[in-house]
């Protein structure tokens, strides 16, 4: 269903971006462009400059969410190493050197495999960066990853390092296009409220990338409403007084990692308890769009279902069967050859995440 929907929304993306065009206007908004030109100087949230004269054909990430950027975009051939472990056990580690021992990053190891780009993402330890460049290296350090927009540009600089910018702008489209998906659904919805368990009482408050993808997903954040900043803990009696409609959490526990206490809420009453894939959703990369997916499904199906059969129509409407005795489309300035290459253009882009 949700690739179905992607499909038929890019289709009609696709038409309106070709109709300007045809009439000869530019089509300027919106669209995510990045420039893929050696030598490359850019200077990284440790503001070290780093420059690389060509692009790079070894790469190594230090952290799942920067080994998922890069196999998103396209640029896995160049991965010589990677983390091993459950947040990146839906990548194909193959002959790639393990650089962790489960969570632990191994220094050591990056060093021996002497790469021409180091990918380090907010979460790596300022002691590990400087111990790599001390070795020589050449290590960017991302920052912090607050909000979407955040994700959105770790993607565009990933593929200008590593040299894949067509690869990063189409996964930032289709971000987009999911996320429109999303809008759409969600434009009469209301927000039941939602607490975002973490474990241990750790949940995400305002200010990080997983608050946005919940609310961008159609529900309140409890963290919100308790005036939690960044990730902290939340009082159990807080949630409990809260009583929140749903609880979420990413299923990388068999269990809610939720206090006893919480079992008593409406949402854990009522069985309104959603497992994330903890890879999507606790990862600032391109499948933060999945994680919010799938809440919206689950948490708002009516109105996923109604905005899928509008797009169906919509698109069934702009085959061409309405089109005049001349073979001209019924959208100014887009004709019946420039849909076909658009829905088969469109039609590669999704096979190629499959």
């Amino acid at each position: 269903m949700r690739r179905q929907l992607t499909v038929l929304l890019a289709v009609l993306l696709a038409v309106s971006a070709f109709a300007p065009a045809a009439a000869g206007q530019s089509n300027d908004g919106g669209e995510s462009t990045v420039d893929c030109e050696f030598p490359l100087e850019v200077t990284d949230a440790t503001g070290e400059t780093i420059t690389l004269e060509e692009a790079p054909e070894s790469v190594v990430a230090l952290q799942p969410s920067d080994a998922q950027t890069v196999f998103e975009i396209g640029a896995e051939d160049r991965l010589v190493g990677m983390p091993d472990n459950p947040a990146t056990s839906d990548l194909e580690l193959g002959d790639r050197t393990a650089v962790t021992d489960n969570y632990q990053l191994v220094p050591e190891r990056v060093v021996d495999l002497d790469p021409d780009l180091v990918l380090a993402a907010n979460a790596t330890e300022t002691q590990n960066v400087e111990q790599l460049r001390n070795a020589g290296l050449t290590v960017y350090q991302f920052d912090d990853a607050e909000s979407l927009d955040d994700v959105r540009d770790n993607v565009l600089t990933t593929g200008e390092l590593t040299g894949e910018c067509d690869g990063a702008e189409e996964t930032v489209d289709w971000m987009d296009e999911q996320l429109e998906i999303v809008e759409t659904a969600l434009e009469d919805a209301e927000r039941p409220l939602a607490y975002y368990a973490m474990g241990d009482g750790y949940t995400a408050g305002t200010g990080t990338f997983i608050h946005e993808a919940m609310t961008t997903a159609g529900v309140e954040n409890v963290a919100e409403r308790a005036g939690i900043e960044d990730y902290g803990t939340i009082n159990a009696e807080t949630v409990v007084d809260e009583n929140p409609d749903w609880i979420i959490h990413p299923d990388d526990r068999e269990e809610p990692p939720v206090h006893q206490s919480v079992q008593a809420t409406t949402a854990y009453q009522d069985g309104n308890v959603l497992a994330i894939d903890a890879n999507q959703i606790s990862q600032p990369a391109p499948g933060i769009v999945d994680a919010i997916v799938n809440i919206v499904e689950t948490v708002h199906p009516d109105a996923y279902e109604q905005a899928s059969d509008e797009l169906e129509a919509g698109a069934e409407s702009d085959d061409g069967s309405d089109d005049d005795a001349s073979g001209e489309s019924a959208i100014p300035g887009f004709g019946v050859a420039a849909a076909l290459v658009a829905v088969l253009a469109v039609s590669g882009i999704v096979a190629r995440r499959r």
